[in-house]
């Protein structure tokens, strides 16, 4: 990718390329109007007059919308009749209609900067016919005006440190991880967080990133990342719950041969691998307190020593870490040293939750449509106006990674109603099952809390949240490992299979939590942020 088609669907570039879209429709009447910039073989909307914010989360392979791929390969821009039989990408996220109406008349043509396709301007309309008394010459004069305000805004962009980091962000993103996921919103939560990112990924300042679980900690370290000076050099990310801590050592510092049973050769650890780069070590709350102890000196020395030999390897690596924990009060517990917090915390940035950012659930759940459409081999899958209505006035305490769940299901379930033949899926409420959900999360909220891992004496005298469970008769022991069982099983559900978040309820380290599941014959499912 050039630096000429950088893309991010930001608010300050809608800003820039929605005046082209008012100037073009002054010249062509029209119920919508979008451009879309072409990355590789992706189409993505930069901006939109006349259809849904959905339309902003979305990604148009150019392979699976053929009225966009005969636009690109045309000279001069086509109509489409409205009787044609292509699928129309925009069926349904026409905005300001009382449903999800289909568009009748089409028509768009290729934008080129400096002699190379840039990607296309569309135009649609609701009435069919409308687009029958367009001429040949108005096409072309709005073709040009709209190519000159796209070559004045990249002569500027070019000239801003800005577009050179937004260029970073969009090759990391789509390296590393392969994921072409990133940070998506216009809210005033998140230009306040995308401004400090920009702000401190210029520095080689230890970051700290902070919020619930399922903000989307991970894209926030990617793109701090693709705006530094490291941007050219690895990331490397680490969950820190995932890591046992006979092996903890071994992954983050590496090893040499024979350090320990099983060592059979000479190992890098994460730190020598992300050298000159960045290390994400996601979830550093969950570390015991002896990884601690070592993480703190390298920081503090920028020194490794692999277990097992006398020789120091220095390393420069730029640490972001995440956490969901509440660090202040886990050092208060003596679960976290207060020097390690001090060095990572060099500047703490909130991760805002979902439901803090507006209308950037429907963007957000745009996106998630699109993945779920090709995943699916569904049809123009489309939020009817009551989805979004429910999409925003949900509490989303999963945030975004809730939001994904729900819009997967709904997904699959419109899928299987769809009629065969329509033009596309509606995602009507009931497919979200949003009610379901919020019914769910309330009764979770209201169970009854439990103590940790509680005597038979305080079982015996609960309120009765397992006291089927010792009523049912046994020996002391049994009743107790009942009792242990049924209150580890609601621990594990109400965190979602979460281990670390059930541990500290629990009030004992991880590694405590999983002999004690062990003990007991149960198998936790995988741990997730």
């Amino acid at each position: 990718m050039t630096t000429d088609s950088v893309n991010q669907t930001t608010a300050s570039e809608g800003s820039r390329y929605r005046p082209l879209l008012a100037a073009a429709r002054e010249l062509v009447r029209c119920d919508a109007a979008a451009l879309l910039q072409l990355d590789g073989q992706v189409l993505r909307p930069v901006a939109v007059d006349g259809l849904s914010d959905e339309t902003l989360g979305r990604q148009f392979p150019i392979a699976s919308h053929p009225r966009f791929a005969r636009l690109l390969e045309s000279s001069r821009g086509l109509r489409f009749a409205h009787d044609c039989g292509l699928p129309d990408p925009y069926d349904g996220l026409v905005s300001g209609q009382p449903g999800i109406l289909p568009v009748h008349d089409c028509m768009g043509a290729p934008l080129r900067l400096r002699g190379v396709v840039w990607g296309l301007l569309t135009l649609d309309a609701l009435e069919p016919g409308a687009f029958e008394t367009v001429t040949p010459a108005q096409l072309d004069a709005m073709v040009t005006l709209v190519e000159t305000g796209i070559e004045a805004a990249h002569t500027i962009q070019e000239m801003e440190a800005r577009a050179m980091r937004e260029h970073a962000l969009a090759q990391a993103l789509r390296s590393g991880r392969g994921t072409t996921r990133e940070l998506l919103g216009s809210s005033a939560a998140m230009k306040q967080l995308c401004s400090e990112i920009d702000t401190v990924a210029v520095s080689d300042l230890t970051v700290l990133l902070l919020g619930e679980t399922g903000v989307g900690k991970d894209l926030v370290a990617q793109r701090l990342h693709a705006h530094s000076r490291r941007r050219e050099q690895p990331l490397v990310q680490v969950n820190c719950a995932a890591l046992p801590e006979s092996l903890a050592d071994s992954e983050l510092f590496g090893h040499k041969r024979g350090a320990f049973t099983g060592a059979v050769q000479d190992r890098d650890g994460k730190f020598e691998i992300a050298d000159g780069g960045t290390l994400f070590l996601d979830e550093v709350g969950e570390l015991p307190l002896t990884v601690q102890a070592k993480l703190l000196r390298v920081l503090q020395s920028g020194e490794v020593q692999r277990p097992g030999s006398d020789r120091t390897l220095k390393v420069d690596v730029r640490v972001i870490a995440a956490t969901n924990r509440d660090l202040p009060a886990a050092i208060a517990q003596g679960r976290f040293r207060a020097d390690l917090y001090h060095r990572l915390s060099v500047y703490p940035l909130v991760v805002p939750p979902l439901r803090e950012r507006g209308r950037d659930v429907v963007a957000l759940a745009g996106g998630f449509l699109e993945e779920n459409q090709h995943r699916l081999g569904a049809r123009n899958l489309r939020l009817s106006p009551a989805s979004k209505a429910s999409l925003l006035a949900h509490s989303w305490p999963g945030n975004v990674r809730e939001l994904e769940h729900v819009i997967s299901r709904a997904s699959l379930r419109a899928f299987t109603e769809q009629r065969r033949g329509a033009r596309w899926t509606a995602i009507e409420p009931h497919h979200l099952a949003l009610d379901a959900t919020a019914a769910g999360s309330s009764g979770s909220s209201q169970a009854p809390s439990a103590p940790p891992l509680p005597s038979p004496a305080h079982a015996a005298v609960s309120t009765g949240l397992h006291a089927g469970v010792i009523a049912a008769g046994g020996t002391l022991r049994e009743a107790t490992e009942a009792f242990q069982r049924a209150w580890l099983a609601d621990a594990l559900a109400r965190h979602h299979g979460h281990v670390a978040n059930a541990a500290r309820e629990a009030g004992i380290d991880r590694s405590n939590f999983h002999r004690t599941l062990r003990k007991l014959g149960m198998r936790p499912s995988a741990s997730s942020d």
